[in-house]
């Protein structure tokens, strides 16, 4: 009998199946391959199903690009095995007008995928940031040519898997005004050092799930946003960074609408925070609905943490007004911490309502000798089991903040 014949697998050429080095790109790291890779997505766009390549064993310098609808086909794979590396000129920069590096923007149906690596030469940038303090998260006196290095922008159904970002100028990985998005086996990485470098943020954006994957920063691992709802992370490794943070809402008096967040089965490790929730006085609307739930941290500062007085150590002035938080649930938050376990600073007039806490068990880190108790301000919920330490100050609830409805 006759060896049974194998499935045949894609090749370069297949019509659907449009490969960079087709249209001009070198690979060689030094050569320009941006108009390379336009030229592959005009023709990729206009496929249902195409497969945009990116091959392996290859590094394209690629300056910023937008691949971008709405008049592409739909269900569009972006498959990267190789290396994309960003420019460090300024004038690069400064001559695009992006605040981004690259975007995928108003496409149905977007997949990224593969085993390649993103890697926007940060360091030239890091080194030229004023320091800002120990949270460094206002940018506003940045180069204001640094850009994240990827967005992704007004798009449904996107898949996001496989995929290594290094090194970004500013934050790695954004969603602004998406729904419907899958992120997975992905691998951020920066140093700890590095300013304003978050991982994952999160911005009006909708129905997310982010798993089983390792995030290293300067900045918030994940970065939830206002608008953003229905957002379930499982199975990330953080650290370094600053923690998984909702905020900070309501900077300028703004409106912020966060709700149905959960965080489970996760760890941290040498992280500034470990779930975080932050906003800014003044603001308005609300954080409802969220879950930290099964989360393990290793020499963690604070590794709970609600701030309603949040601020970027500029001055800033005091509000009656705020982003109203209620319906937060910790359950089996353990390990060690490096400064305080738990830290509830709520607003005097909009206080926390409806916080709960079980199962926590959390110690000191034996290599750290000034530590601080529990601490709580205007927090009104209840504790379900004991705690370690005795979080003895959470005040029963007795009253329902008004605010405007989201």
């Amino acid at each position: 009998m006759g060896r049974k014949q194998e499935p045949r697998q894609p090749s370069i050429h297949n019509s659907y199946v449009f490969n960079v080095l087709d249209y001009g790109a070198k690979g060689d790291g030094t050569t320009d391959d941006t108009k390379a890779f336009e030229a592959t997505w005009i023709e990729a766009c206009k496929v249902e199903g195409s497969i945009m390549m990116v091959p392996s064993d290859y590094d394209f310098l690629v300056g910023p690009i937008s691949f971008s609808g709405p008049h592409c086909e739909e269900n569009i794979g972006f498959q990267l095995d190789g290396r994309i590396i960003a420019p460090t000129n300024p004038e690069v920069w400064g001559s695009s007008g992006l605040s981004q590096w690259l975007e995928f923007s108003k496409l149905n149906g977007i997949s990224v995928m593969g085993k390649g690596i993103i890697d926007g030469q940060g360091s030239v940038w890091w080194k030229n940031v004023p320091l800002l303090g120990e949270e460094g998260d206002d940018d506003s006196e940045q180069d204001p040519r640094i850009a994240l290095a990827l967005r992704f922008y007004g798009s449904s159904n996107v898949v996001f898997t496989g995929i290594t970002i290094q090194n970004s100028p500013k934050a790695h990985l954004k969603f602004n005004n998406c729904a419907a998005i899958q992120v997975s086996e992905i691998t951020i990485s920066s140093p700890e050092t590095s300013p304003n470098t978050d991982g994952i943020h999160l911005e009006n954006s909708q129905n997310v799930v982010i798993n089983s994957s390792n995030i290293a920063c300067g900045d918030d691992c994940i970065s939830i946003q206002t608008g953003s709802s229905a957002v379930f992370i499982y199975n990330v490794n953080c650290g370094p960074g600053h923690g998984f943070s909702i905020g900070g809402l309501g900077k300028d008096n703004t409106k912020a609408c966060v709700s149905n967040i959960t965080v489970q089965d996760s760890s941290l490790q040498n992280t500034m925070t470990g779930v975080r929730i932050k906003t800014w006085q003044g603001g308005s609307g609300s954080v409802e609905g969220i879950m930290f739930s099964n989360i393990q941290v290793s020499d963690v500062k604070t590794p709970i943490m609600i701030d309603q007085f949040y601020c970027d150590k500029r001055k800033c002035g005091n509000h009656t007004s705020a982003v109203a938080i209620s319906g937060v649930s910790y359950q089996s938050i353990k390990g060690t911490y490096s400064y305080k376990p738990v830290h509830f600073a709520c607003s005097d007039s909009v206080p926390c309502t409806g916080v709960s806490l079980a199962a926590i068990e959390l110690k000191p880190s034996p290599e750290k000798k000034h530590f601080y108790g529990p601490y709580c301000w205007e927090t009104y919920g209840e504790l379900r089991t004991n705690t370690t330490p005795p979080i003895d100050c959470i005040q029963p609830d007795k009253r329902i903040p008004t605010y405007d409805s989201c």
